[in-house]
């Protein structure tokens, strides 16, 4: 007995929207915890970004350790970082997330550290000329002079973010990725094409969210493009 001509899934096709009207809910839930996972992981790896790469511009010493750390851990390969994490969080979204937060901070660091070294020198001894103490001059001179590079390093961090939340899959918490490697095994062609296209549209939302945040807190960016 042949399929239907319009049973897009007993054929198997890679796009079918039968697929889309009967796993509406699956595919929400899987989006939904794939969101919770990439927030999660970089606002954690931001809130530890930040004071490590204070550290490293203050520290002189401790720029070359604090860097060559995080790339260290950039390089690991995802599968090895969750097996050394699985003693420790065990087959929880907890690993997933560590593992997400500690790729971050490469990209973090770095690009929040770049910023904060190409404040000019003579706007610092502006500041301080004005009276702004240690703290007055970092939050509003240094933090917001280097917010385009550090909002390049959130962009960067939260894509990547976006694509190894996948690799969760692995330990059943992977969002999108569920789908997309039990479709795999089942060759479910319409379930894996639709969940890497979601993965695919939450990046490019995320980015662009960013990108449009970066441009309202950097107005003076603005200006310069126009002239």
């Amino acid at each position: 007995m042949t399929a239907p001509p319009d049973d897009c899934l007993a054929r198997n096709e890679w796009i079918c929207g039968a697929y889309l009207s009967s796993r509406r809910e699956i595919l929400w839930d899987a989006a939904l915890q794939h969101l919770q996972l990439t927030a999660l992981a970089v606002v954690i790896g931001l809130a530890l970004a930040v004071p490590l790469a204070l550290a490293a511009r203050r520290l002189r010493w401790a720029a070359g350790p604090v860097l060559g750390l995080t790339t260290i851990l950039y390089t690991i390969p995802s599968l090895a970082m969750f097996s050394l994490l699985l003693p420790v969080y065990g087959l929880s979204a907890a690993l997933v997330v560590t593992g997400l937060v500690l790729y971050s901070l490469t990209l973090l660091v770095r690009n929040i550290l770049a910023g904060l070294r190409a404040v000019p020198e003579e706007t610092r001894q502006a500041a301080r000329g004005m009276g702004y103490g240690p703290l007055r001059l970092l939050l509003a001179v240094e933090l917001p002079l280097a917010l385009p590079a550090a909002m390049a390093g959130l962009r960067i961090a939260t894509v990547s973010a976006v694509s190894l939340v996948t690799v969760g899959a692995i330990v059943g918490y992977g969002g999108l990725g569920n789908l997309i490697y039990s479709g795999m095994n089942t060759y479910f062609k319409a379930q894996v094409l639709t969940a890497s296209v979601l993965c695919v549209v939450i990046a490019v939302t995320a980015d662009v969210l960013l990108l449009g945040a970066q441009r309202l807190l950097t107005p003076w960016t603005r200006r310069g493009d126009q002239q």
